[in-house]
């Protein structure tokens, strides 16, 4: 049904890509900046990310068809990914190693930090890449749901822009203690998610 397929796509990427769980990166890549620059770090970064995850949905299936690759195959290494993910989630590594990219990435004076680390890899991960590609394949090829995936993206990019135009706030309200617990509870359920299209890629190759 659609509305499953789309409760699946919003849990899914609102999980994987962690709008709240990107706050303390941004504040620490945008850090000096006048709020005008911040604004725009934030739109690039969401247009970049966007871009990316829509391809990925888009082309995915047509790769995964090219490099003959079969989508069971593709689910089953997409669940361990995301499981790995969901792990790094569940156990406060995931936070440990964004601040380490964005840390480099000032060290470093990346000059366009609105692609690299925030846009690629931090909010179109690969995480989020095969999530795009695994719900694209669930989609079948039918335009309705591939619709409501295109607009999930959108969505869930379009909310991580919001929390970046909030990010002082926000960091204040939650604080780090609600972020951490925050993080464990997402990671458990990415973690239900990802064992999931594991399941389903076992039972699609045994069935094929």
């Amino acid at each position: 049904m659609p509305a499953e397929f789309l409760v699946s796509a919003l849990v899914t990427l609102f999980v994987v890509v962690d709008p709240l769980g990107l706050v303390p990166t941004f504040l620490a890549i945008t850090h000096g900046l006048p709020r005008q620059a911040r604004r725009g770090v934030a739109w690039r970064a969401s247009l970049i990310a966007a871009l990316v995850l829509a391809g990925s949905a888009l082309i995915g299936d047509w790769l995964l068809r090219t490099l003959s690759i079969t989508l069971p195959a593709f689910r089953i290494a997409g669940g361990l990914l995301l499981f790995s993910i969901a792990s790094e989630m569940v156990f406060g590594l995931r936070i440990e190693r964004q601040s380490q990219q964005a840390e480099e990435a000032i060290e470093e004076r990346v000059r366009n930090i609105a692609a690299f680390p925030l846009g690629v890899p931090l909010m179109a991960g690969p995480g989020a890449i095969t999530a795009c590609v695994l719900l694209a394949g669930r989609a079948d090829g039918q335009a309705q749901r591939l619709a409501l995936l295109l607009g999930v993206i959108a969505l869930v990019i379009a909310v991580c822009f919001a929390v970046f135009m909030l990010a002082a706030r926000i960091a204040g309200i939650v604080g780090t203690t609600g972020n951490v617990v925050l993080s464990r509870l997402l990671g458990v359920l990415l973690a239900a998610l990802a064992v999931q299209f594991v399941i389903d890629g076992v039972r699609a190759a045994l069935a094929g």
